[in-house]
């Protein structure tokens, strides 16, 4: 066995994963995935990736993190099969430690038996419609997947899953996320939170660590299975060559669409991107929410990408493209908001409202407008014939004009930032900093630009500019401070937008000085990724909050469980970044079922006028009639170029005409661009049709993920289990402030020393704040199924009550026990409720490769004294009422004795049982099957017999 593969393994087994051989096991392996085996003085399981010298197990009574190799040679003593052992009479347990039992049973359980294999491994409850994709990549041999979902319906969650589901298959070992990297933390945080993965962030800054002591045969992507990558660092050409040398067999794509344009230093994403496709085998998917950005030839490379025929639907007619449209839709799905509401699950995004308020310019406030834009006007002018200085000088206008239109304190920080330049500004610089550029470059573009200058007219308008700053009367300040007020009186949180970072903290200083009682908080692009996500957090505990934020915000980082309000203070004059802005709050997982959404401009400013009527307005008109935005088809910024240069030459024609300044549709830029946008508008609405996916119904597997809740517990379980769990081993969990706030204390210094030991390594110590719903409440972890702390209880649970019998502390208050007998008012005769694990081999035949996996259930049968018995939930049900009494001890020893008696007789029907759920399991896999059109055929063996976890009897009420 080759030293990489032995490490790529124990890369996967330290990273939560077990890994799965691609092929049978060979003939002369004796031992199968989910055989016994006795070895080193214990039981174990075999587990999947064992071969005929080296055994993957874990012990019987351990968990995943517990597994570990047996290689056969070197055994002192030979491995041999081994049988699960059964209960024994001093085992006893009392109602409390027998639900306990059947609990910890449920929630440490991994491996699903479901047709879903992730489903034991996620946080979260996934909604149908978010099911598509899952069942989109099943039909597919490699998965090539593009996922162009509306912002907020949950992309994430959807790749995610995908990626989650393969890993569970043993379809693949490794994957990376690649994204632009303000995006980087985000994608850690939801795979380790809610998917529970632990994936690596590989960052410029983080690469030199990650590879400090690696042997030169090995890469950061073979020695950590699972990576999260930041676009930019990976793009360059030595980095490019190293990932695909070593790139894992599955990659996800966040952001897809800037890795498909050649323009502006993108063409490295495109090459990167090029060269992943290049591998036929290779699992690919791609995220982006706007798959067309206006530029045609970027979205057919973006098709391409999927595979080269598709590329040729640009040039494609008739049959022909119709023939590839139907191709492509097996590779591409594109959902609105209004084909999420036809699944009726509920109300799952908020009702939108807008708002548009106006302010006036007047006084020294429209004197220092009118005086930027002559001044803009002659430095124009001044450029004469020079080329070159024409552009600098009115992208530098362009650049001072807009910082104006935002606030004072921009206005000012532009024209110092002039005033102190000893050289010349590179133009990609200022080109850069003053349009509106591509999401992956929000956190850095706030800073304000530089403003072209004729030096000697600096100093009157820095002047006039200070002098603003610090007077009271800014008239969209005023009617920005009114309007949050309002809404803060509504009920609403808000977060305000700017362009800016210094008009971020002049509305700051001002909202926090006249709304009293209602916390403020200013985030920029100042501040690093964690220092941003903290701020919001910290903010979030508040119980009114008003939140100013740079456009640094605008993607990254969700709002949605703190805030429900947006403000656009400042127009952006790309309208994409206005659907980012407030898909920040409107979207999966906003409790509010109202988001308000409100734009503010000036009424007699014509750079707002212009901007909200060319573009903004369009651009809504579209989104209206369409459900989605439609990017506007201007990557080389000619209609807001022309739009300005009208703007300057109409500011010659004074006060009485002005609001005529407004009517550029005439503008043969404006014409030609709205006519290729009205084009992608109307392609769009063809997708629609093509590409929602209505043909899979979700519908039909969706009761698949309702029975895996069933078995695997929901979150009432978790809070159940988790309270109970605690107070046995020495904790609790305490309630947090009023009884109106969510949320749990749970100090962690009381438990047992090597439980302590166990959260530590999964980084949980001191006191935990909790919650069990989700979003959680302010400042609390989310806690589900898979979270550390609640496997690390259940676990501990049962390694105590099913370990070594005879080293079992039985003052040991961890040890629960496994028979027991009390009287129940839900029995009307003498009942035996068997806890049992069942194991199975599920085989799955892709062509000439198969797979064979360790399947598991927790169930119970009970045999109620007539002909027919109780199974699966019905039979779990039995534990949970409180016991309406205990019976006299010499009753519970003989009812107990008697039971494990019976048991020896009722291991034929055991047997039946564990091979009913074998067929049950098969039917429930072809069911999803045949709703994904999977490829390959599917088998699931019983493995015999049963593992007896518990046995109680359940004694009927006497009146």
């Amino acid at each position: 066995m080759g030293r990489a593969h032995v490490v790529a393994r124990e890369a996967s087994r330290e990273a939560g994963v077990s890994t799965t051989a691609t092929t049978p096991p060979p003939s002369n392996a004796r031992w199968s995935p989910g055989s016994l085996v006795r070895a080193r003085g214990r039981e174990w399981i075999v587990l999947s990736g064992s071969d005929a010298e080296v055994l993957r197990v874990r012990p019987v009574a351990g968990s995943e993190e517990d597994q570990t190799s047996i290689h056969l040679a070197l055994e002192a003593t030979p491995v041999a099969d081994a049988s699960f052992p059964k209960p024994e009479p001093t085992q006893k347990a009392g109602h409390d430690a027998a639900l306990l039992l059947r609990d910890a049973l449920v929630l440490s359980l991994r491996r699903g038996a479901g047709p879903f294999r992730s489903f034991g491994q996620i946080a979260i409850e996934p909604r149908a419609y978010q099911l598509v994709p899952l069942l989109m990549a099943l039909k597919l041999d490699p998965v090539r997947l593009l996922i162009a979902d509306d912002v907020g319906v949950g992309k994430t969650i959807e790749a995610a899953l995908i990626a989650r589901e393969l890993l569970d298959r043993g379809d693949v070992e490794r994957f990376a996320v690649l994204c632009p990297p303000h995006l980087v933390d985000q994608w850690v945080t939801e795979l380790e939170g809610r998917f529970h993965l632990r994936p690596v962030a590989v960052t410029a800054a983080s690469a030199a660590r990650l590879e400090r002591n690696l042997p030169p045969s090995e890469s950061i992507f073979t020695t950590h299975s699972h990576t999260v990558v930041s676009l930019d660092y990976i793009k360059g050409e030595r980095r490019r060559a190293e990932f695909l040398r070593a790139c894992p067999e599955l990659v996800i794509v966040d952001e897809a669409h800037t890795c498909a344009s050649t323009g502006q230093g993108r063409h490295q994403r495109y090459e990167l991107l090029k060269g992943l496709v290049s591998e036929k085998a290779r699992h690919l998917v791609m995220l982006t929410a706007t798959p067309h950005s206006g530029d045609e030839d970027a979205y057919f490379r973006l098709l391409g990408l999927l595979h080269p025929d598709f590329a040729a639907l640009s040039d494609a007619a008739g049959d022909e493209h119709k023939k590839l449209r139907d191709r492509l839709a097996a590779h591409f799905v594109q959902r609105r908001r209004p084909d999420i509401a036809e699944w009726k699950e509920g109300n799952l995004f908020p009702r939108r409202e807008t708002k548009e308020l106006t302010y006036k310019l007047t006084g020294t406030w429209e004197r220092f407008f009118d005086a930027v834009l002559d001044y803009c006007a002659s430095v124009v002018a001044a450029a004469g014939e020079d080329t070159k200085k024409q552009r600098l000088n009115f992208w530098g206008t362009l650049a001072l004009m807009r910082c104006v239109a935002s606030s004072p304190a921009a206005a000012v920080q532009a024209l110092r930032t002039r005033a102190g330049l000893e050289e010349e500004v590179a133009e990609d610089d200022i080109e850069a900093r003053v349009f509106d550029g591509a999401a992956d470059a929000l956190p850095d573009d706030d800073v304000e630009p530089p403003a072209a200058s004729e030096e000697k007219a600096l100093a009157a308008l820095i002047t006039q500019a200070e002098e603003l700053t610090g007077q009271a009367g800014d008239p969209k300040l005023k009617i920005l401070t009114d309007h949050v007020v309002e809404l803060v009186k509504e009920g609403f949180n808000p977060v305000v937008f700017c362009r800016y970072i210094a008009t971020a903290h002049y509305l700051g200083q001002h909202l926090a000085t006249k709304i009293k009682d209602v916390a403020v908080g200013v985030v920029t692009g100042e501040l690093t990724s964690d220092e941003r996500k903290e701020k919001v957090e910290l903010l979030g505990d508040a119980e009114r909050r008003v939140l100013v934020a740079t456009d640094c915000l605008s993607e990254g980082v969700n709002l949605q469980d703190h805030f429900d309000a947006v403000v656009h203070y400042d127009l952006s004059w790309n309208p994409t970044r206005h659907e980012q802005r407030e898909g920040r709050v409107d979207r999966f997982g906003q409790k509010s079922g109202v988001v308000r959404a409100t734009l503010i401009y000036g009424a007699n400013n014509p750079v707002d006028g212009a901007v909200l009527e060319v573009i903004l307005k369009k651009a809504d008109k579209i989104r209206e009639e369409l459900g989605v935005p439609v990017p506007l088809p201007d990557d080389g910024h000619t209609l807001s170029q022309a739009l300005m240069k009208a703007v300057l030459l109409r500011n010659r024609e004074r006060e009485g005409k002005r609001q005529q300044a407004f009517a550029f549709v005439e503008m043969d830029e404006a014409k030609a661009i709205e006519t290729r946008w009205l084009d992608a508008a109307e392609k769009a609405k063809k997708n629609r049709t093509v590409f929602a996916q209505r043909r899979l119904k979700p519908e039909d597997v969706l009761p698949e993920w309702k029975k895996s809740l069933a078995v695997l517990g929901g979150k009432e379980d978790v809070q159940r289990f988790t309270g109970r769990a605690l107070a046995r081993l020495g904790g609790a969990l305490e309630p947090v402030g009023s009884s109106g706030r969510r949320g749990f204390k749970t100090p962690l210094t009381a438990l047992p020393e090597d439980v302590r030991e166990r959260l530590d390594v999964e980084g949980l110590v001191g006191s935990l704040l909790i919650d069990f719903e989700y979003p959680p409440a302010p400042r609390c972890r989310p806690v589900q199924r898979s979270h550390p702390l609640v496997s690390v209880l259940a676990e501990t649970l049962l390694e105590r009550t099913l370990g070594n019998v005879a080293g079992a502390d039985v003052n040991d208050p961890g040890v629960l026990g496994r028979v027991g007998c009390w009287v129940a008012e839900v029995v009307t005769s003498r009942t035996l409720v068997a806890l049992v694990r069942l194991r199975h081999q599920l085989t799955s035949q892709r062509g000439p490769q198969a797979t064979t996996l360790l399947v598991e259930e927790a169930t119970a049968i009970a045999w109620t004294g007539g002909p027919s018995s109780l199974e699966g939930p019905d039979a779990l049900a039995l534990l949970s009422p409180v016991p309406a009494s205990d019976p006299p001890a010499h009753v519970r020893e003989r009812a107990v004795t008697q039971a494990l008696g019976q048991l020896d007789t009722r291991m034929s029907e055991l047997d039946a049982f564990a091979e009913r759920r074998a067929q049950a399991l098969l039917a429930d896999h072809r069911r999803v099957r045949e709703a994904a059109d999977a490829l390959g055929r599917y088998s699931v063996k019983a493995l015999l017999p049963a593992d007896v976890i518990g046995l109680f009897v359940l004694l009927p009420k006497v009146d």
